[in-house]
C-alpha cells in the first residue's frame, strides 16, 4: 500500500490538517473494505459482565471464533472505527513516520489482521 497523510482532526487542539486528500492512492485488492471486529470493552462491560480472569478471556475467545460474517448494526461492533482498512492502516503509518525531518521511507505493519484469539 501507498500512503499519504489523509486528513485528520487532532482531538486535543481541534486543529484539521489536510496534507494528502487521499489516504492510500495505490493498494492491493485484498484491503478492500471494512473490519469486521467486536469491541472487546463491550463484551467484557455487557454480555461477560460477571466474568472474570481466564474464564472472561475464555468467553471473549470463544465469541471472537464464532463471530457472524456481517456485524453491521449488532452492538457488539459498535464503537469500532467503521473506517476503510485503507485509510486505518494509512492512518496507522502515518503515526510511524511522523513528519519531522528525520523521515521514514518505510514502514511494515505486521499482525495487523491478526485477532486477540490468534
Amino acid at each position: 500500500m501507498v500512503y499519504g497523510d489523509g486528513a485528520f482532526k487532532d482531538p486535543v487542539g481541534k486543529i484539521w490538517e489536510l496534507a494528502d486528500p487521499c489516504v492510500s492512492p495505490a493498494y492491493t485488492e485484498g484491503l478492500e473494505g471494512t473490519p469486521n471486529e467486536v469491541k472487546l470493552k463491550y463484551l467484557a462491560d455487557n454480555d461477560f459482565k460477571n466474568l472474570s480472569g481466564d474464564a472472561l478471556k475464555d468467553a471473549i475467545s470463544e465469541r471472537i471464533k464464532h463471530k457472524e460474517d456481517n456485524l453491521v448494526g449488532n452492538m457488539a461492533s459498535q464503537g469500532t472505527t467503521p473506517r476503510r482498512l485503507t485509510d486505518l492502516i494509512g492512518s496507522l503509518c502515518d503515526l510511524t513516520s511522523g513528519s519531522g525531518d528525520k523521515g521514514t521511507p518505510v514502514v511494515l505493519i505486521q499482525g495487523y489482521f491478526d485477532n486477540y484469539t490468534n
